[in-house]
């Protein structure tokens, strides 16, 4: 057996079909066999190894036991020369397996190689190929010296970016996500060590590796696509807190050297946890910040106003410390407790809840100390002044900032498909009729410059694989689309690692054309259908939200409006006058809505909602002819911000024509 291929799958269906496929084209030269150990999928991928590739050895465990562990499972029967552990969101290609075995074979002191790993855009993976972790190397990471000088041999240690990433040499580190070991190293030094449920367990086996006496390459001769990540998305496990354990374990067990080195490190390692743990929840931290601000603004202006109105006199100067500090405290608890502060969110309705709730707790409070109970007129011009200042810093981040608005998955695109056969069509006309993704097509990139211009299926070839980097420039295209039933695995990477600076997307699709494989998404191209959907548009709470906002916006809007008309000195003022007010009126009296579809269709058993004067079908005016799709999309993710920010490009649209 030359090669035995271990992969630890979990809930990555349709990432290791395609794998799979790869590795078979990879392998027609070779013995190998691939061992998969699954950790208790739910997600089909068991049914699917078992059904569509019976020549799979596949263990299934019964609970998830991290990535050593399963790996070691799998290391324990691989018979093979050569071991490879492999990820299931990889792609190798059809020359990886050879190239990788005779590189081993033609340098005897290999213990270890890894080889050239891309990103979906073509980037090269930094985890390819880096240093341990020391504490010079750890401060420049941790700092950002090594991203701020990336070709300095100083700073730029950890992930080696001053090296040519063509060349093949010796490296500390290698990916997990690739690792390809002879069985001599093996035997010697076993396999991963099991207190690393997952991350760490690479750096560690380098490590032995290295202590053992071999060496350990990064082997530019060939290159794989990771995807990188799938798998933790799919598990509620908290990636990040494993991540930097791992990073503990390891400098504890290797590094820890003398006393000084591991507080350094261990501080290194701290500190990018805790970045890592306020970025992920930067949003609270805004919220309570501001929050606290603005409490303490409204109260200087609630004494400011009772003072200058009053017979009150002010705060005394003794109280000021507890004045403004404790009651704002008492009202971000309150908030707190009420589920207002959340990462990924900014509540305005349970943030005006919260305000209510502290005004009740704020005023029973002073009961318990008089000392500081010195005026409840004050309380109240605070707690009315608060509904609006704390309201409404909330509004401008979620208009203007999109702060806490909930990414739509809105696929919007500008797309080639590089193909030009049966298949390469399938995949444009299943695209093109899917519902929740607008896709703009530029054309077909064919595989010679003779087939320019040619016209296939009324999909036109806009271009050659030669010249796809000046298609992508002419077009602006974000999203180049492979079929594999077309193009080799060599040949698609070797596109990928040619427009790597393009900022493009590679999509790959499926073996029977059910799903569409990208960096940021798995989208399914056999869609369920729409009848009998309910969508956000249809729901109460939203109903009576645009309700409420349609009457008050265009109220403002003919107040602000109408006069600016009136003065106007052009000869069509009056029949701008009568839109005006016709737009109005069909807003208030229900028949239509500031934002929309372009028309209702009555006889549809699917709402959309009632026509809008504005909406998608009029801010992604490129896209005309989806229009039925926009009008979709639009009722299935409607709220008041999306409609917010659709009256706001329909401004700037307009203002802009107009100029």
């Amino acid at each position: 057996m030359d090669l035995s291929i271990i992969i630890v799958n979990y809930n990555v269906k349709e990432f290791i079909q395609n794998l799979l496929h790869s590795i078979q084209q990879a392998s027609k030269n070779l013995k190998v066999e691939v061992i998969i150990v699954d950790n208790a999928s739910d997600d089909g991928s068991i049914e699917l190894i078992s059904e569509k590739f019976s020549w799979v050895k596949l263990i299934i465990n019964k609970e998830n036991l991290g990535f050593s562990k399963a790996n070691n499972i799998g290391l324990k029967i691989a018979a093979g020369k050569y071991l490879l552990l492999l990820n299931p969101d990889t792609l190798v290609q059809e020359d990886t397996f050879e190239k990788m075995i005779s590189f081993f074979e033609s340098n005897s002191k290999v213990g270890m190689a890894g080889c050239k790993i891309l990103n979906p855009d073509g980037t090269l993976q930094l985890a390819c190929r880096r240093s341990f972790p020391g504490p010079w190397t750890s401060f420049c990471k941790v700092s950002g010296l090594s991203s701020l000088f990336p070709k300095s041999r100083l700073f730029a240690r950890y992930n080696l970016t001053y090296l040519d990433e063509n060349q093949t040499y010796e490296v500390d580190a290698i990916s997990g996500s690739f690792m390809m070991v002879n069985r001599e190293v093996y035997e010697k030094i076993g396999g991963l060590d099991e207190i690393f449920f997952m991350y760490g367990e690479d750096l560690d086996w380098c490590y032995r590796v290295q202590k053992a006496g071999y060496k350990v390459y990064y082997f530019h001769g060939t290159q794989i696509i990771h995807y990188k990540g799938e798998s933790t998305k799919r598990s509620s496990l908290d990636e990040t807190k494993i991540f930097y354990d791992a990073m503990h374990l390891f400098v504890k067990k290797h590094l820890a050297s003398s006393f000084l080195v591991e507080l350094i490190l261990r501080s290194a390692i701290g500190f990018r946890k805790f970045i890592s743990f306020v970025g992920r929840r930067r949003l609270v931290f805004i919220s309570v910040l501001s929050d606290f601000i603005f409490f303490n603004i409204s109260l200087a202006i609630a004494e400011q106003i009772y003072e200058k109105f009053g017979d009150w006199k002010g705060f005394p100067d003794f109280s000021l410390p507890i004045i403004y500090t404790i009651p704002a405290i008492v009202q971000i608890l309150t908030s707190s407790f009420i589920g207002v502060y959340r990462k990924d969110h900014i509540g305005v309705l349970k943030n005006i809840g919260a305000i209510v709730a502290g005004f009740f707790i704020l005023s029973s409070v002073t009961y318990f100390f008089k000392d500081f109970a010195y005026s409840r007129g004050v309380v109240i011009v605070l707690y009315a002044t608060l509904v609006l200042a704390l309201s409404l810093w909330r509004i401008i981040l979620k208009m203007f900032f999109r702060l806490g608005v909930p990414e739509l998955e809105f696929s919007s695109a500008k797309a080639l498909i590089v193909g030009s056969n049966k298949s390469a069509i399938e995949i444009a006309n299943r695209l093109k009729t899917k519902a929740s993704s607008i896709y703009s097509f530029i054309g077909l990139i064919g595989q010679s410059r003779k087939e320019i211009n040619r016209d296939v299926n009324g999909f036109k070839v806009v271009g050659s694989i030669e010249n796809i980097n000046k298609v992508i420039d002419e077009f602006k295209i974000n999203e180049v689309i492979f079929s594999t039933d077309e193009l080799s695995y060599n040949k698609m990477m070797e596109i990928v690692s040619q427009c790597q600076n393009q900022n493009v997307e590679f999509k790959l699709v499926g073996g029977d054309f059910d799903f569409l494989v990208g960096k940021s998404s798995v989208n399914l191209l056999n869609e369920v259908p729409l009848i009998g959907i309910t969508y956000n548009i249809s729901q109460p709470m939203n109903k009576f939200q645009k309700k409420i906002a349609d009457v008050v916006i265009s109220l403002i809007a003919s107040i602000v409006f109408f006069p600016i008309i009136l003065f106007r000195k052009r000869p069509n003022k009056i029949e701008t006058i009568s839109d005006l007010i016709k737009l109005v009126t069909d807003v208030l009296s229900g028949e239509k809505s500031l934002v929309g579809p372009k028309v209702s269709d009555v006889s549809s058993k699917l709402y959309l909602g009632k026509p809008g004067i504005t909406g998608l079908w009029f801010t992604e005016g490129d896209y005309e002819e989806n229009n039925e799709k926009l009008d979709i999309f639009y009722a299935k993710n409607q709220n008041i911000w999306l409609d917010l920010e659709i009256i706001g490009k329909t401004i700037s649209r307009l203002l802009i024509k107009r100029k």
